[in-house]
């Protein structure tokens, strides 16, 4: 509980790096729903304080805001927002064929069991619905060089402060390969920055990242039941 409490977590929404990859999104959600006449029901899987939820909102949806830790929910209904107690780890707590859309924005790189998560959306969306995944990419452009010199991906470090909770990094083939076998259909992945650090600070690219979203420091990929 206490690692995913951590500052960097609480930080996200004032970088420009999180700010990008939950614009892309939250509106692949909202392009889902644009021809729809009713309010989508959209769970956030791991919402925090409910901030992205008050986006959501914004863009037309109707979200819960679903989180482990008690003290992000209560913030999360000071703000007016329907809040529902999640473990990720575990069948999600939603009937069969309930929701319209789930936003599960770096989740899934913290789960033992990835599969399970993905069948659980898949249940819990009704036909036509949409699944938004937003995680790390294990092969940034960066990270392809690091291997090839020898050296762990980024992702891979189980000794760094925050990082160290990314059990289970993720390729975009990896993760359509997962979509697809819970009975999903994945679409173009997106990418928010190709990133490039060094000892004097970090390069980004957006136009690299449109480009080429495979070599992006984030994947959001889109998945339809």
């Amino acid at each position: 509980m206490a690692g995913y409490q951590h500052d960097e977590v609480a930080g996200y929404l004032g970088h420009a790096y999180h700010r990008r990859r939950l614009e892309l999104a939250i509106g692949s959600l909202a392009r889902h729903f644009a021809a729809d006449r009713r309010v989508p029901l959209v769970a956030d899987l791991g919402a925090n304080d409910g901030q992205v939820c008050t986006w959501l909102t914004g863009r037309g949806m109707r979200p819960i805001a679903c989180d482990i830790v008690p003290h992000a929910r209560r913030v999360a209904k000071e703000r007016g927002l329907l809040t529902v107690g999640l473990d990720a780890s575990r069948p999600l707590p939603f009937g069969t064929a309930s929701l319209d859309g789930i936003l599960a924005g770096e989740i899934i790189e913290h789960l033992y069991d990835p599969g399970l998560l993905l069948r659980e959306c898949a249940r819990v969306l009704r036909p036509g619905g949409i699944v938004v995944l937003t995680t790390p990419n294990l092969a940034g452009a960066q990270d392809r060089l690091r291997f090839l010199a020898g050296h762990s991906p980024r992702q891979v470090d189980p000794f760094h402060e925050y990082l160290s909770v990314h059990i289970r990094p993720f390729t975009y083939g990896m993760l359509a390969t997962g979509l697809r076998l819970a009975g999903l259909t994945p679409s173009r992945p997106l990418s928010n920055y190709v990133v490039w650090r060094t000892r004097f600070g970090e390069l980004s690219s957006g136009w690299a990242a449109r480009l080429w979203p495979t070599l992006g420091g984030s994947l959001v990929v889109a998945a339809v039941r």
